[in-house]
């Protein structure tokens, strides 16, 4: 069954001065995007700056670009969250599927903080999104374990149980009927074969319904570029187990990122 979810009406703060707000970067393989980040609200404390991601998209030449991103917010002085589209274990990159490969073994922590001379702290690009549509989106107010998926070149996935993140759950690369799961599930699967919104959705039950076997969740929200055309696939699976589109969308890595710089 789905549920739609009331959209958000969060605007951006101007009560606080703007050295108050930490600061979210969402690292794409295409985009970097970055703003100061309003933890009351959830939402951006100033208008969002987006650069090209430099190529080839080395960790110097990454940080190099994070500290012109950061020199537009001059007065916003608080903690740096990046995400990063890898596994992050205590700072260090572990896998680079969609990066550099020169980024596995990276202590990002220590790179970026050093090359821009802020306190900085990376996550991976899923769990700042399951953090943010659990904090301030879809799953705000909900108990239990909440499954955030994203839906795109792959699967991102984050596991949140009460609020509390376990991180890197790389749910994307589950091995279901022999095959990686995002191989044949992703959204990138539905484009590159042309399947219609109900055969894809035949796979996504099938993906989630493994899900739901593993991990018995209370809710699954399902974010990435597509989860704006929700109402043409979430209606047709058949699944014991609430599912929603995300609310945060495109907002959801800045603002969980700066959300993990504060509490993570």
């Amino acid at each position: 069954m789905t549920t739609q979810p009331t959209p958000s009406t969060h605007r951006p703060s101007h009560r606080l001065s703007p050295s108050a707000h930490p600061l979210g970067i969402d690292f794409g393989g295409t985009g970097i995007k970055g703003a100061p980040v309003d933890l009351e609200l959830g939402d951006f404390a100033q208008e969002r700056v987006r650069v090209r991601t430099p190529q080839p998209a080395t960790p110097e030449a990454v940080a190099a670009v994070f500290s012109e991103l950061l020199a537009h917010f001059p007065d916003a002085t608080g903690p740096v969250g990046v995400t990063v589209p890898g596994i992050v274990r205590h700072g260090v990159v572990h896998s680079a599927a969609n990066i550099d490969g020169s980024w596995v073994g990276t202590d990002a922590d220590r790179l970026i903080t050093e090359a821009t001379g802020r306190e900085v702290h990376v996550v991976n690009d899923a769990d700042a999104a399951g953090l943010a549509e659990v904090r301030y989106g879809a799953a705000r107010g909900r108990e239990g374990l909440v499954i955030v998926t994203t839906l795109g070149t792959g699967i991102g996935a984050a596991l949140v149980f009460d609020g509390v993140l376990v991180p890197n759950a790389e749910l994307g690369h589950l091995e279901i009927g022999g095959r990686d799961a995002e191989t044949w599930a992703a959204n990138s699967a539905r484009e590159r074969e042309d399947l219609s919104m109900a055969a894809w959705a035949e796979r996504l039950t099938t993906y989630y319904r493994t899900l739901e076997k593993l991990f018995s969740p209370d809710l699954f929200v399902v974010g990435g570029g597509v989860s704006k055309r929700s109402d043409e696939f979430l209606p047709l699976l058949d699944l014991d187990t609430e599912i929603v589109p995300a609310s945060l969308r495109n907002k959801a890595g800045v603002v969980g990122a700066a959300l993990y710089a504060c509490e993570g």
